[in-house]
């Protein structure tokens, strides 16, 4: 479920890129191997124009759970192609979570990629943040530590207006920005 209020205080105090690493904290307790599905889970809304962050929030209220998406992996599609797992082209809210995982500690750069908005948290902290209609584009780097090998709670808000739509995340795990492999997602039906 969404944490609107976390949503809106993200926006809120958002200034433009990340200025200092965040430390992320695992998922406690770590989810049971036997009961991660590959993937995301979803819910959707499909609001009648969505412009800002809080026009999803304020459709999200009531949302419908969607097909898991396969992780954030969503390269710009062409105009009418669905977006995500939705059964909508344009116009879609999402609310998105489950989690992510690392295989060693380290620090580490993540970046987000959206069409249209999105704000993205990892283990607790701020990692992507980019309100408004925009073109397919990344929302800025963002260094984190990552304490240890584990699974890490995963929670995006993210919107669609028209045209096409994407939603990616990279990360430099192995010392170059790359994208990152769906297969690092789960999520607990």
């Amino acid at each position: 479920m969404i944490n609107r209020t976390a949503v809106l205080f993200a926006v809120a105090l958002a200034t433009p890129g990340f200025a200092q690493s965040v430390t992320l904290t695992p998922a406690d307790p770590q989810p049971a191997a036997g009961d991660l599905t590959p993937g995301l889970a979803v819910s959707y809304a499909y609001p009648r124009d969505v412009r800002l962050l809080e026009d999803a929030v304020d459709a999200l209220e009531d949302s419908e759970k969607g097909p898991p998406i396969r992780g954030l992996s969503y390269s710009d599609n062409a105009e009418g192609d669905l977006t995500l797992t939705s059964n909508k082209a344009t116009k879609v809210a999402a609310a998105i979570s489950g989690f992510i995982r690392f295989d060693a500690a380290g620090t580490f750069e993540v970046e987000m990629i959206s069409n249209d908005g999105l704000v993205a948290r990892i283990g607790g902290q701020d990692v992507g943040l980019y309100d408004g209609v925009h073109a397919c584009e990344p929302a800025g780097i963002q260094e984190v530590i990552v304490p240890e090998a584990a699974w890490y709670p995963i929670e995006i808000t993210y919107f669609q207006r028209k045209g096409s739509a994407c939603l990616e995340m990279d990360w430099n795990v192995d010392g170059r920005m790359g994208p990152v492999p769906d297969s690092v997602f789960a999520h607990i039906d």
